[in-house]
Parts: C-alpha cells; sequence; structure tokens
C-alpha cells in the first residue's frame, strides 16, 4: 500500500489561486496522462472543482518523492513554479491519503458540509480516471469503497436532512406550516436573485403557479420566464397576492411595501386561511406588526438565518457519527490492503512448494519405472495433501502478519528463507 494525495482546497488557498489551477474537463485525460508518467506512478484519480483541486495516486514502491512529484506536476502542468503554490498544498500519505477521500467523499471536508454535489464529482473524477485507464488496480477498489462510505455516512446520519442557506430555510419553513407544498400558489415581488432561488426551491418541492411582479415590467417578465411562471403589475400586487399562500419579496424600497392594514385585507379575503411571507429584502419590505395577526407568518432575513444557524451546528454534530463511519470504514480497508500486500509472498512460497513437489514426483517416477494412473493419482493426492498442511500455518501466520506494524519487514524475512525474488 503506497498511497499519496496532493491539493489544495478552500481551506488553504483563495479562490485566485484555486481559479489558476482548476484543470479544465477537456484537459483532464491529459493531465492523467501526465501523472501516471511520473516515475513510479501507477494510478491516479483527480478531483478539480470550485472548491479543491486535488490529485490522488499509488506509487508503485515507497516512492518518498511522489509528494513532491505530484505537486511539480500540479504547477508545471499550468506553467507556474512548484515554490510560487508550496505554501497553498498539503499532502497525505497511506491511510491518512484514503482517509481524505473518504471525508471528501462524504461531504465532511466540504465547505457546507452534508452538501450532495461532491458525491457526484468524486464519481464523475472516477468516471474519467478510469476512461483514461489511469484506474486498474488498488485505488480503483479505494475510490469504489469511498462511494459505499459515502452511502452509509448519508443514510446513518442526519448531516444533509436540515436546510443551510437561506433559500432552502424557507422551504424548510414552508413545509411545516402548510405540510405539503403541493398545489401552492407563490408570489415573488421584486427580481432579485435570492428571490429566484427561493422561488426554484419551493416549486421543486411542489409549489406552481408562480406569479412574478416587479417596479420594472421587463425584468418581471424576465423572472417569470426563467420560472415558468406569469407576471403581473407591480400596482395590483395586494390583490394578486390574495390568491396565493406563498410571498417572497425582495425589492430596494425604502419603507413598506405590505403593511399590517393590508395582511388584514388579505386575511379577509381569503377567509383567514394561512399565508406564508418571506421578507428578504434589506431594509425590510413587510412590516414586522402583521406577525401578530392569525394566520400569518412573517420571516424577515435574521429570522431565516437562525435557522441556518441551528441546522449548521445540528449538521455539525452529525458530522461527528459521519467522522466515526468513516474511520471505521478506513480500518476495514486498511486490514484487507494490508493482506493485499503479502498476497505476491503466499503464491510464490506455494509456487515454490509445488515446483518441489513436481520435482519429487519426477525423480519418484524415473526410480520406481512404470506406475499405473491410479498409483500416480494417488501419490499426486497424497503430496498435495502433505504441501497443503505444511502450507497452512504459514499462509495463516503471514496473513496475521501483514496487520503488525513491522508484519512485512518479516515477511521479507520468510521471502530469504524460502530463496524467493525480491
Amino acid at each position: 500500500m503506497n498511497f499519496c494525495l496532493v491539493g489544495l482546497s478552500y481551506k488553504t488557498a483563495p479562490v485566485e489561486v484555486r481559479e489558476r489551477l482548476a484543470i479544465p474537463e477537456e484537459r483532464l485525460p491529459e493531465a492523467l496522462h501526465s501523472v501516471v508518467s511520473l516515475p513510479g506512478i501507477a494510478e491516479a484519480v483527480i478531483l478539480s472543482t470550485c472548491n479543491r483541486v486535488e490529485v490522488f495516486a499509488r506509487a508503485e514502491f515507497n516512492e518518498a518523492n511522489a509528494p513532491l512529484a505530484l505537486g511539480d506536476f500540479m504547477a508545471s502542468f499550468h506553467g507556474l513554479d512548484y515554490h510560487d503554490i508550496v505554501q497553498y498544498l498539503y499532502h497525505y500519505r497511506q491511510r491518512e491519503a484514503i482517509r481524505h477521500i473518504f471525508r471528501v467523499a462524504s461531504s465532511l471536508d466540504s465547505m457546507v458540509i452534508g452538501e450532495a454535489q461532491i458525491l457526484g464529482q468524486v464519481k464523475d473524477a472516477y468516471a474519467r480516471a478510469r476512461a483514461a485507464g489511469t484506474l486498474a488496480g488498488v485505488l480503483d477498489e479505494v475510490m469504489t469503497r469511498s462511494f459505499a462510505v459515502a452511502k452509509r455516512v448519508r443514510t446513518e446520519t442526519g448531516i444533509a436532512s436540515s436546510a443551510v442557506s437561506i433559500s432552502y430555510a424557507a422551504v424548510e419553513l414552508a413545509r411545516k406550516i402548510f405540510g405539503t407544498l403541493e398545489g401552492k400558489h407563490i408570489l415573488v415581488i421584486g427580481a432579485g436573485k435570492m428571490s429566484e432561488l427561493a422561488a426554484k426551491h419551493l416549486i421543486n418541492s411542489g409549489a406552481s403557479n408562480i406569479l412574478v411582479t416587479n417596479r420594472t415590467p421587463e425584468r418581471a417578465e424576465e423572472m417569470a420566464v426563467m420560472l415558468h411562471g406569469r407576471a403581473v403589475p407591480f400596482e395590483k400586487l395586494l390583490e394578486y397576492a390574495a390568491k396565493c399562500d406563498i410571498v417572497i419579496s425582495s425589492t430596494g424600497a425604502p419603507g413598506f411595501i405590505i403593511r399590517k392594514p393590508d395582511a388584514q385585507r388579505l386575511l379577509s379575503e381569503r377567509r383567514n386561511r394561512p399565508m406564508f411571507f418571506i421578507d428578504i429584502a434589506v431594509p425590510r419590505d413587510i412590516d414586522p406588526a402583521i406577525n401578530s395577526l392569525d394566520n400569518i407568518f412573517l420571516y424577515d432575513i435574521d429570522d431565516l438565518q437562525k435557522v441556518v444557524d441551528a441546522n449548521l451546528k445540528e449538521r455539525l454534530r452529525e458530522a461527528q457519527r459521519g467522522e466515526e463511519i468513516a474511520e471505521q470504514e478506513l480500518e476495514k480497508l486498511v486490514r484487507r490492503l494490508k493482506t493485499l500486500d503479502v498476497v505476491p509472498t503466499i503464491v510464490e512460497l506455494q509456487g515454490h512448494l509445488e515446483q518441489i513437489r513436481m520435482q519429487e514426483m519426477a525423480r519418484l517416477q524415473s526410480q520406481f519405472g512404470h506406475l499405473t494412473e491410479q498409483q500416480r493419482a494417488a501419490i499426486d493426492m497424497l503430496t498435495k495433501g502433505m504441501v497443503n498442511k505444511i502450507l497452512h500455518a504459514p499462509v495463516s501466520h503471514l496473513k496475521h502478519l501483514a496487520q503488525e506494524p513491522d508484519g512485512l519487514k518479516v515477511v521479507e524475512t520468510v521471502r530469504k528463507i524460502f530463496n524467493l525474488k525480491e
């Protein structure tokens, strides 16, 4: 087992550095082949996203210079000097490298813990490395195991169960108020980006019939097209608000555009059916006094941020369980990989004793002359049984030695005792 990972992320490098070192999708095959052409590098996968650029490789031997070689590749591939980027780089070896890729795939190392996008990006990096022919051994197994770890973390923890963005928090609150968003009508006042995001999330959660209004009609028309909704006149916003269950407001108005008397009128027209107001504007668009009315639910940007902050704390608690799962899976994989380290010795030892057995069988036949098929079969079975019994204890011990810190040194001694090739 000889793994090495070198990279940088949002934790170590500003966005302008990450941009310079990002590898475009069309150049990934070229980059992957460049990595595996480095001395001693047998396999490689490259993960390049807006938040990180990482090269994960397996060396054929205990290549001490692998981190430097991979870091130099990251610089030279973009025409930079290694010394210009070294301050931003981190590198991991062996089990630490595996642990890191497990944490990345499970979104435990993400800017927003629990976000789902990173697993798709890791899977895409894996697929591209497979297509380029740079994954064909143990590193392939490590990558596929990372997907299983990510699935287990997402399934067994609540790491992704709560909203951690303002727009998602609005959807979460709307669900609590209405139970289901199926068929709920939305009015978007103003054409800001955050209003657009909140509306899209609400639509994806089942809401429908989007109405958009803005002081500039052309901008309302643009957003209405994006949301597959309908633009309505700004001067009639209260008339249309009465027909909607959810109102999202984000204008640049200097004062309130919906006051308490307006809300009372809306409730009357709706026969006290509940309404949910999301006020994302600063300064606020909606009079906070309307919160005192029954069946009116108003949340401003600070309220939504409090929901986000509480959910982030909950995700961090769940992430601790995710870390435990990743560590358990790491131990299991490392044990298996260590066992693989002694497989060549076991195979060669078996081959060595089989060769001795066959030589002795040939010598025995020349001494005894003609043997019947039955006699040959009996001797063959007898000698095979003897070899298997002789090998049983050494093979079991070799597998056990693989788990010990200095086990491979003892394995080398075994190879010397039996005169096996290096």
